[in-house]
């Protein structure tokens, strides 16, 4: 049965355009500079160098969502200071193994044990994920170029993470994967609809129904990633990237992306439905349980 959505988070998916604005501290650094918990902006030249730095590698959970929050913001306000911007990760393991599942369970156990029942637990689940979606959206749509610099494991919501971005970059070493399925879910990021805009609809049933992982060369082939170098050189290839990038015209690139990169907001919204509906199941709970007890190297792998 299809969770209803109640009054109180229509009210915030209502908000959901000033959420961004809001979660930015008033000392937001007008230099762009910032040093996070999860991650970090330092702009070399005329390109903002977004890092994450979070071991094990890069969850995206609450914290990591109010600093992306930030970057969201100085994308969306560039100026005429920033004119690309690059993500990348410093973590060896890879660019982002996904979602926080831990925190994730962790939340939804609290929540139960302190009575609330599945529509309260919902609601609050909706929060988040309208948060991430109005994150992840701003990046997406932000008037300059965004690339994407990403190695090892590129999985769940770190794969949703790149495709917000305009050009992939990947090394030898980058592998993507969906494995939501795993977990009872599909992916909530908004990874489906933006997927679909870069490769066709064989490649994405055989990523999400299988939960196999794609290597660097195979996302080439398929469209997703632009150029595959070798280990170590994801970074400097991508600063080539964004320095070609800013010769141009801001506002002419700002159009053309608005042209080329049209934001798939009806399958935005009908996903994060479906995931608030699918989070309350008891396969989602057995799911989380048994990944938040796995005590392998590498839980992250489908």
């Amino acid at each position: 049965m299809r969770v209803p959505l109640p009054w109180q988070a229509r009210l915030l998916a209502r908000k959901v355009g000033t959420l961004v604005e809001e979660a930015i501290p008033r000392t937001a650094p007008a230099s762009f500079e910032f040093r996070g918990e999860a991650l970090s902006t330092t702009l070399e030249g005329e390109t903002l160098l977004v890092t994450l730095h979070r071991e094990p590698c890069n969850e995206i959970g609450t914290t990591a969502l109010a600093e992306l929050e930030i970057v969201a913001r100085l994308l969306s306000r560039p100026g005429d200071r920033v004119r690309a911007a690059i993500f990348h990760s410093s973590v060896s393991r890879g660019f982002c193994a996904g979602a926080d599942l831990a925190e994730l369970h962790g939340g939804l156990m609290s929540r139960a044990g302190e009575g609330a029942s599945r529509l309260r637990v919902a609601a609050e689940a909706r929060d988040f994920i309208d948060r991430i979606h109005a994150a992840f959206d701003a990046i997406d749509m932000a008037p300059v170029t965004t690339i994407g610099a990403l190695h090892g494991f590129c999985f769940g919501g770190g794969f949703e993470l790149a495709l917000c971005c305009d050009v992939l970059v990947a090394e030898k070493s980058t592998r993507f994967a969906f494995p939501e399925l795993r977990l009872g879910l599909v992916p909530g990021f908004g990874g489906i609809p933006r997927l679909k805009r870069d490769v066709g609809n064989a490649v994405i049933r055989d990523i999400l129904f299988t939960g196999r992982s794609i290597n660097a060369k195979k996302a080439q082939d398929v469209g997703l990633v632009s150029q595959v170098v070798a280990r170590g050189r994801g970074l400097e290839v991508a600063k080539k990237v964004a320095e070609q990038a800013a010769r141009f015209d801001a506002a002419t690139t700002a159009a053309a992306k608005r042209f080329t990169k049209p934001l798939p907001r009806e399958e935005l919204a009908r996903e994060r439905d479906l995931f608030i509906e699918m989070l309350g199941s008891d396969v989602v709970s057995a799911a989380l349980r048994k990944f938040v007890e796995d005590d392998s190297v590498r839980p992250y792998l489908p």
